[in-house]
Order: C-alpha cells, then structure tokens, then sequence
C-alpha cells in the first residue's frame, strides 16, 4: 500500500519510497503513465538491493493519487514533485524522469538546483505539448480546442483516446524549457531508442545542444521503443543510474 503526502497546494499524492544511502534516486514517470510502471518497480528493487534511498510517486491525476487528469496539467505535476521532493527526501537528489517526466526533471532542477545531484532522462519529452502537440494539430483540431476547451486525440496505448485540454496546451507554454538557456549544473545522462516514434531522438539531440553542464552525454539504444522496458534496456538504466551516483557521491 503507498503512503500519501498532502502537498502546499492541496493535493493528495500517492508514492512508495525506500530508506538507503545518498544521494537519493527520485523516479518521475510519464504523461498518463504512473509510478507502477516496469521500469519504476525495477528500479526500486535495484536500489533495495544496492542499498540506495528511492522514492516513487503518482503526480495527482495519475495512479493511486488523488485528482482529475484532465483537470491537471505541466505546472501542476511539477510541483507535485517539487513537493515530494522537498518535504520526503533530503540532501542532494538523482532524477530519474520517463518521458514527461524528464520534462517535469528539468522544471524541478530549474527551481530548485541545490537539491539535483544529477538527472538521468529516458526518452525525456521536455515541451511536448507544444512541439508535439499542437505542432501535430490541424486547424479543426485547434479550433475544437479554442470552442470546446478540448479536444480528442487517437492513442497508440490504448482503445481510449488522448483528451488533451486547453489548460494541458496554455499551461505548458509557461512552462517550456527549451528557448531560454537551461544550465543543469550536476552530470546528466539521457537514454533514448532509435525506434521510439512517440518523442523521437531529435528531441534528444535537441536538448543535448540546448542545455548546459559541465558532464553530459547522451546515449542511443538503436531498436529501443518509447518504453525501453526490455531488460537490456532496464540493465542500462540500472548501470546508468549507479554511475551518475558514483560521479554525484
């Protein structure tokens, strides 16, 4: 069963942590994904077993936490975790965000870089919902949008469609990352599959150029889907992860 953690803007989340040694490993999962997922659960076994703190968490809207989804969106879930982070973790913290939650790494090491020892991104999708979003959007599907407040997209993920709101689109937009220099001050490591068609490696040559550190790399797993769930790919985050708290230690 997880615990929950009432954060200063009233939300009730859900998360799952494990006592051990610094600096802790903080996973942020992906846009209507949760802390349940294949690579968080493995991840948690790896730190039980190597003896490093871990913690695990549903933004609100997701999982086990509370909320409405599609009440939420970039700016909320970003201080969802700011909130876990700050009030269940001390010292320096490894972030370790999937996909959207890459995105949410970069929002929380912006506000509050003292806390980040470093950041490992997985298919990391800073700015999605505009330069995959709306970009993709066809002039009905914006004007649907503007009347409705939202609008329906096809899901490879499932048999229910995408509701990507008006909020998800307007709130995003102030929180991008990537046209204003972005410095990220601790080793950084980004994971990305040649075969992911969900955020595609451009998205992260793009962030490998824009942003500054004193020790980034990123590496392609050719094959690799958006998931990187095989256990090749769940190895790597493993090794990956202990090598940044090696650099961070």
């Amino acid at each position: 069963m997880p615990q929950f953690l009432h954060t200063p803007q009233g939300r009730r989340i859900a998360y799952h942590q494990t006592a051990g040694q610094g600096p802790g490993v903080v996973f942020i999962h992906g846009f209507r994904s949760d802390m349940n997922g294949t690579k968080s659960v493995f991840l948690q076994d790896w730190a039980e077993r190597t003896g490093r703190a871990f913690l695990r968490f549903d933004c609100s809207g997701h999982g086990q936490s509370d909320g409405d989804f599609f009440e939420g969106c970039i700016g909320d879930w970003a201080a969802d975790a700011m909130a876990a982070i700050a009030t269940l973790t001390s010292g320096p913290q490894i972030l370790l965000g999937s996909s959207m939650g890459g995105w949410l790494s970069l929002l929380v090491a912006r506000a509050m870089p003292e806390r980040i020892a470093g950041f490992v991104g997985i298919a990391a999708a800073p700015d999605f919902t505009e330069d995959s979003m709306w970009a993709s959007f066809t002039d009905a599907q914006k004007a649907e949008l503007a009347a409705q407040g939202r609008v329906a997209l096809p899901s490879d993920y499932s048999a229910d469609p995408y509701i990507i709101t008006r909020r998800l689109i307007e709130d995003g937009r102030s929180q991008l990352v990537l046209r204003d220099p972005l410095a990220l001050p601790f080793p950084v490591r980004l994971l990305q599959g040649t075969a992911d068609v969900d955020v595609p490696p451009a998205v992260a040559l793009r962030l490998l150029d824009h942003a500054s550190s004193p020790d980034m790399r990123l590496l392609l797993v050719k094959g690799a889907d958006h998931r990187f769930s095989t256990p090749e790919c769940l190895d790597l985050i493993a090794a990956t992860v202990a090598e940044v708290a090696g650099l961070a230690a």
